[in-house]
Parts: structure tokens; sequence; C-alpha cells
């Protein structure tokens, strides 16, 4: 395995302390510490005896060569980091493994890691903003606020930091705002927002363009029906243009379309549901690709479950200085290298095999840093 091309990756983070007195490079410490999270390592304890168990093929690495520190040493220096270093670490080495395709969906959504209170002074929890490719399923890229409010203002700093030509970025209600559609089209991207009551007048707007549509018999040839024991799910996907719109909404950036959606759900022994949902979009969209994109949002919600099932992110309760938000960041390059390492077999199961053998986690490595070894 080309340790070297790992560790060019992680250069650009800064190691401050007076290197004669090192003992345990940076690059030790972060290359241990996302092995054993890639391995199912949960804190400090775990990172240390996956290194430790593992130590002689960690030697064959040139690593860790005057032995396994303790825990407290991987806490002191992964929360040393500087945690703008460690995302801009992150975009480089998405930039270099993911190339987006035009019409692919980007959703952005918020989480909160709710272990993460600072028990001595009662701060709140961190709350993780992130941006997920949904066809590869790959995190993207990701910034801290410390509030949920405030996902509104993180949102614009995140859009920032990628490359969204040609890309369809969705995201809930709450960041339906003029600046944030702005934000996306300036970067080269499309917009595609769910449509709620903090946009009242737009809200209002939308749902009076497609009364008639409401109104209409449903066309079941563009029905898309799920069945499952005891449940069952129809969905209508209708695509209007933007000037069926009553009123002046030339403040959203380019808009063009406007989407409702017809969801019908059936569960055994309850009342059946009808709603309707609404976005705005400033892509010329069909009712194909409208469906499409507003399903595949969904998928962050499924890389958070993961996060938060198999990774434990909520259980974790380590929280001073930069090491839960340099965490999150090493869980999200661990998910990644998991899922884009080829065998058909769930991200828990491709966990337990590198716990078990460091020859499967050199496949997880090399598929996670391949596309940046070729550049």
């Amino acid at each position: 395995m080309n340790i070297d091309t790992i560790q060019e990756h992680f250069s650009i983070i800064q190691d401050y302390r007076q290197s004669a007195k090192v003992d345990y490079p940076l690059f030790d410490i972060l290359f241990g510490s996302i092995c054993a999270i890639i391995a199912g390592g949960q804190g400090w304890t775990d990172i240390r005896e996956y290194v430790l168990g593992h130590h002689e093929w960690f030697l064959k690495q040139n690593l860790f060569e005057k032995g396994v520190p303790v825990d407290d040493t991987f806490a002191r220096l992964i929360a040393s980091i500087d945690p703008a270093e460690f995302r801009l670490c992150f975009l480089a080495w998405m930039n270099a493994v993911h190339k987006l395709t035009r019409g692919e969906v980007i959703a952005i959504d918020g989480k909160t890691l709710r272990g993460s209170y600072d028990r001595d002074d009662r701060h709140s929890t961190i709350h993780m903003v992130s941006a997920y490719a949904s066809a590869n399923q790959l995190v993207l890229g990701q910034v801290k606020t410390d509030k949920k409010s405030n996902e509104i203002t993180a949102i614009p700093a995140l859009i920032k930091m990628l490359d969204l030509r040609g890309a369809i970025v969705t995201i809930d209600a709450m960041a339906c705002q003029t600046k944030i559609a702005k934000a996306i089209t300036v970067k080269g991207g499309d917009y595609l927002l769910a449509v709620k009551g903090n946009q009242g007048k737009l809200a209002k707007a939308v749902q009076a363009a497609f009364a008639p549509s409401r109104r209409a018999a449903i066309d079941k040839g563009a029905c898309q029906v799920e069945k499952q024991k005891g449940r069952a799910e129809a969905r209508t996907c209708h695509v209007l243009s933007a000037a069926e719109l009553e009123g002046d909404f030339s403040s959203w950036s380019g808009l063009s379309s406007i989407v409702m959606v017809e969801h019908y759900r059936a569960v055994k022994g309850k009342e059946a549901e009808l709603e309707y949902r609404y976005y705005i979009s400033s892509a010329e969209l069909t009712a194909e690709q409208a469906g499409n994109a507003i399903r595949a949002h969904w998928g962050i919600e499924s890389m958070h479950w993961i996060l938060d099932v198999t990774m434990r992110e909520d259980a974790c309760q380590i929280y001073r200085e930069n090491a839960v938000e340099n965490l999150a960041v090493l869980r999200h390059k661990a998910l990644n290298m998991l899922r884009a390492e080829p065998t058909k077999a769930s991200v828990p199961v491709k966990q337990k095999r590198c716990m078990m053998n460091p020859a499967f986690l050199e496949q997880v490595l090399l598929a996670g840093f391949a596309s940046m070894a070729e550049s």
C-alpha cells in the first residue's frame, strides 16, 4: 500500500508542536485514527486499542515506530487540529476522487451531535451541516453551526466551499431563502427547495397555481406505487413553469419551475393520508426528473441513520475543544471510503472485516484514495 499518497492528502494539516520533542508524528495519529474509525472505533480508547492490536501492520507502514501512545495523546492531538484546515483537507480529497455529473443531486441537511454538549459550562450541542452526493452516496463537505436556527447562515458558507456546476441542490423548507437560492446559482448549480409556511406569499402562489392539478383525476400512468407488507404508498409529481405564478417573485434567482408532489399513504389499521408537498426550482425539470431528485434527497437521511446506528455518533460524548468537529469529519471520511470499497457487503460487515483483517482495511483505503493516486 502506498502510504505516501495518503500522507500527501493530510499534508495541509499543520503540526504546531516543537519537532525536537515529537515522539508521535501527527500523520501517525491521523492515519491510526481513520483506520480505527473505519474498523468501527468510536472513541479514543477504541482508536488506541485498534492501533495496539495491529501494531505489527502499522510498523510495516513505518508508523508508530516508537510505540503506541496512550489514548489521551490521540485525544489531545486530534482536538488541537484547526477544524478549518481539516475541512479544507476533506474538500481537497473529495475534489480529487469525485467528479460531478450534470443533473447530479446534492442534498444539504443538518444533524445535531446529541452527545456533544459541554458538561462544564453547558454549551449547546454542536450542529453539522453536510452536503451529500446522493447517486454515489458520498459526503462532499461539512460545516459546523452552534444551533439549529443557524443553518440558514451555515448553508451559504458550505455552498461557497463546493463545486456545484451542473448539480441540482436539494434542501428542506428551512433553507428556502432568496440568499441561499442565489448562492447556489452563483456557484453554477440549480436549486430545488421545499416551500412551506416560512415563505407565506410564495407558498400560497404555488398552491394556487396547482389548484387545477389537485382537482383533476390522478393519472395512473404517472403515479409511482410502492407496496410492502401492510403499507401502500403512491406518489404523483406535477411540474409547471414559474410563469404560472401570480405575483412578483423576481427576487428568486433564476426561478424556472414549480413542483407539486401528491403523496398518498395507507397503513393497515390506520386512516389513509393524502399530503401535498411543494417545491421551487431554477432548473427546467420534467415531472420524472423532479420526482427523482426529491426522492434522492432522502439519501442524506440514510447517511445520518448510518452515522447514528452503525457509527454511534449520537452516543459519542467527546466534546472538548475541536475534537467533536474533527471526529465528525473523520467519520465522514471513513463512511465515504467504506462505501467506495466495491465488495457487496453492508457498512457494519465491512467494519468487522477491517477490525479483524488489515488486508481488507487496505482494500478500503485503496478504494478511498485510488483516484488521488492516479491524479
